[in-house]
């Protein structure tokens, strides 16, 4: 399969669109420092733009560069991370800019294929930011652009299938232009077009530089590319969530396990089953009141849904009021209200925390 076009003639489409047309001003445009670049990428996997500005520049007001990043700890890379989801990407990001500063005197290696080495670093990942950096002429294929060229070129492999996403690697990068400097407009305009003209259900063909040359277009159904036939199943859960609060206001948080649902983040009690949180409760110690009084004051939260990508959560929050030196007989410890805002926690759990904050103070 070959382009519709020859490949200056794309790319150079491509590149004297984005400088016309192409978004400017994102606080990491222009950038030639891979540890911005790559900041902002990790960041817009997965998230929209308007949602990662704020959390780009706080994580730049906090970690300025790649060595502050090294040096936090986990807690508070994820409490600044909190809210974005997909918390992998946070772990992966801590990992990585200790390995820059461990392994690479605090430099980014200068090319995509020793980019791919550091921890969550993926091959598009990489070669943006040594596209953007480093002028390399090597091809990216985010969801976004694999959109564009599939459409462009009519490209009908199942991207399902390994084989056919290494075709279109190859194809993609024969479409890459011939001069290095045209690489961080040719790659920043792929990314433009697949997130403002050629979406997903409505491309905007008739304000796109490619569509003389766009085989999907002149087939008369660009929407059915990119081709993908395994769909990702999606399942429900429901869960308990146990809101335990202090008089003083510090509520009962844990740990969640490395694997699984918000692996690793600080969380109210799980548990999957109203038994469960209630075998709990029955067992509640408040040592400076008798047993046979009332230890806790429970209200049972309105339940809701919280969406992930492949899961619907059914949340069922619980809250209990507890004495001052009331324990849980479970896994965890009290935090203060002053200093759980700081940590890293499921965005459903933060609001459900500051929901309650905010009832005390009414």
């Amino acid at each position: 399969m070959k382009a519709p076009d020859d490949n200056n003639t794309l790319a150079e489409r491509v590149v004297r669109w984005q400088r016309a047309h192409g978004r400017s001003g994102l606080p990491w445009q222009g950038a030639r420092d891979p540890y911005r670049v790559w900041l902002s990428e990790i960041m817009l996997q997965q998230t929209q733009v308007a949602t990662v500005l704020g959390y780009y520049e706080r994580f730049l007001a906090r970690f300025p560069n790649v060595g502050a990043l090294a040096a936090a700890s986990e807690d508070e890379v994820l409490g600044l991370w909190s809210g974005l989801g997909y918390y992998s990407r946070a772990r992966n990001l801590h990992r990585c800019a200790q390995a820059v500063a461990t392994l690479h005197g605090g430099r980014f290696p200068g090319s995509a294929e020793a980019l791919q080495t550091l921890p969550g670093i993926g091959r598009s990942t990489a070669a943006a930011i040594a596209a953007f950096c480093f002028d390399e002429r090597v091809a990216i294929l985010d969801g976004n652009v694999k959109r564009v060229i599939s459409r462009v070129l009519a490209f009908d492999g199942d991207l399902a299938q390994a084989a056919q996403e290494k075709r279109l690697w190859a194809l993609a990068q024969d479409l890459v232009p011939t001069c290095g400097q045209d690489m961080p407009a040719y790659t920043q305009g792929l990314m433009d077009l697949g997130a403002t003209v050629c979406l997903a259900r409505t491309p905007g063909c008739a304000a796109c530089p490619l569509q003389a040359g766009c085989a999907g277009r002149r087939q008369g159904e660009p929407e059915r590319f990119p081709v993908r036939t395994r769909k990702l199943k999606r399942s429900a859960q429901s869960l308990w969530l146990l809101l335990a609060q202090r008089t003083d206001g510090a509520v009962w948080l844990t740990k969640r396990p490395g694997t699984g649902i918000w692996a690793g983040l600080h969380c109210l009690p799980v548990f999957e089953s109203a038994g469960g949180l209630d075998a709990v409760l029955a067992v509640v110690d408040a040592p400076e009141r008798p047993a046979t009084s009332a230890l806790f004051a429970r209200e049972d939260l309105a339940p809701f849904v919280h969406v992930l990508t492949h899961k619907d959560l059914h949340l069922h929050p619980v809250h209990i009021s507890l004495e001052a030196k009331a324990q849980l007989g479970i896994e965890g410890a009290w935090v203060s209200a002053t200093d759980w805002p700081a940590l890293g926690l499921p965005a459903p759990v933060r609001r459900l925390l500051e929901a309650r904050a905010l009832a005390v103070l009414a």
